[in-house]
């Protein structure tokens, strides 16, 4: 019986948004909202037939969320469509590394100064919080490869970007949490091991998604060779990348969302500048086993179908993920409500995101009001998790008991005040940018 209920649930849930996804699209909420809340209900709490222990089962956790987080990275580094020595690159680059520091800097001195907690914890903490969250920002996402918008393009590549980039302020943070620790590493040994984690990583997967990507498309092409299975050769290039930087000691999410960059960029190289959805509209549906080997063709076909794969196993990766994190929430529901957790909200939310935004993007031609979307909508979900249950592995328990409540609180807050917002401010910001466009077309026909 039991059995019977957990697939009555689930099968309902997922009929349900498959129904109604097109009007909550159009309500101020996510997805996320509702899974979250139904993770919430079938907890503790509520209903009581998922219960996990955030201490207990870390490590099955940890593993499920780091699944879950290749998915996306991967997802969003194909549909970054745009030459390397674009401007909106730059964008890229000011929020995943000048925000995202002087987030962990601001965080961690609200953390010391303000909530009392030490310094290793402080910035174990403030880089958790750092990353924003590539998983549950679809609305944020380009809404095709080869889509410019500045807004849209910079908050994915962040999300993308900063992920693997919060993971040395992590284990800095856990560094200094465990001064004194035989197996401690020395400053000199951290520091090359930082560096060689971002640079390793990169090249790993740029080489692999570039490789992948020429591999397959010569095949197609020249010998009707390694037809259909995208979801396979998507699975395969992010789980094979993730274990060659891991072999390495690159910090892998940076190698899986690289590859996806370096995947799209070949196809670009081999297709030209027309986005591959104008390229493969003009092919009859039933055309399209004959599209995978056009020379012409065969590149974005290959990619196009590669990233369709990911982002349907991303909407599930999504579900299931919030699923846990609401279960986790309701099994300890009460800790969350505490002063630390309003302040570290208000901090990240009106303080240290905002300025640290605001302040990289200075110089960067974007106008106000992008400047105030970008510096807003910075959501955090799961990576903010991957990294709370990354701590819980290799330091000592009592180093995470204080920031664990506090950071599920974040996620929740984001979760649902971004989540209603989101849709709204884009909306306004769109139509304004539709406006504007509209006027200055009629002005020089004029």
């Amino acid at each position: 019986m039991f059995e019977a209920v957990w697939f009555l649930l689930i099968g309902g849930l997922l009929i349900f948004m498959g129904l109604a996804r097109s009007v909550i699209a159009g309500l101020p909420m996510t997805g996320a909202m509702v899974y979250l809340a139904f993770g919430f209900i079938i907890g503790p709490a509520g209903l009581g037939l998922l219960n996990l222990d955030l201490y207990k089962d870390a490590h099955v956790l940890r593993l499920l969320a780091e699944t879950g987080l290749l998915i996306s990275l991967f997802s969003i580094g194909m549909h970054l469509r745009i030459p390397l020595g674009s401007s909106r690159w730059r964008l890229v680059l000011r929020l995943a590394l000048p925000a995202m520091i002087l987030t962990i800097g601001a965080m961690t001195l609200v953390g010391y100064y303000a909530l009392g907690w030490s310094l290793g914890v402080a910035l174990l903490a403030a880089a958790a919080l750092a990353p924003t969250d590539p998983v549950l920002a679809n609305e944020l996402r380009p809404r095709e490869a080869g889509d410019d918008e500045p807004l849209r393009f910079a908050l994915s590549g962040e999300g993308g970007a900063n992920d693997g980039a919060a993971y040395p302020f992590v284990l800095i943070g856990l560094a200094v949490c465990n001064l004194g620790h035989p197996d401690a590493q020395s400053p000199a040994t951290l520091a090359a091991s930082l560096i060689w984690g971002v640079v390793g990583a990169v090249l790993v997967g740029w080489i692999m998604g570039t490789a992948t990507e020429a591999l397959v498309s010569r095949l197609r092409i020249r010998y009707a060779k390694a037809m259909g299975y995208e979801g396979f050769l998507a699975l395969g290039l992010m789980s094979a990348c993730y274990g060659v930087a891991l072999m390495i000691h690159g910090y892998a999410f940076l190698a899986v969302f690289a590859a996806g960059v370096a995947l799209r960029r070949k196809e670009m190289r081999e297709s030209g500048e027309t986005t591959p959805q104008q390229q493969l509209d003009q092919v009859a549906h039933g055309d399209m086993h004959q599209a995978a080997q056009h020379p012409e063709l065969a590149h974005a076909y290959l990619a196009e179908s590669m990233m369709t794969f990911s982002v349907e196993l991303e909407h599930l990766v999504e579900l299931g993920l919030m699923l846990l994190i609401g279960s986790i929430v309701s099994s300890i529901w009460r800790d969350l409500l505490q002063w630390q957790s309003l302040v570290a909200v208000l901090a990240l939310f009106l303080v240290a995101r905002p300025l640290s935004v605001l302040l990289s993007l200075m110089g960067t031609g974007t106008d106000k009001t992008q400047r105030f979307l970008a510096s807003w909508l910075g959501i955090r979900g799961v990576g903010t998790f991957f990294y709370l249950l990354l701590a819980l592995e290799n330091t000592d328990a009592d180093n995470v008991r204080p920031i664990a409540p506090v950071l599920l609180a974040v996620i929740v807050a984001s979760v649902f005040l971004h989540g209603i917002s989101a849709s709204p401010l884009l909306e306004r910001y769109f139509r304004a940018d539709r406006k504007s466009a509209a006027t200055g077309d009629k002005s020089q026909s004029e």
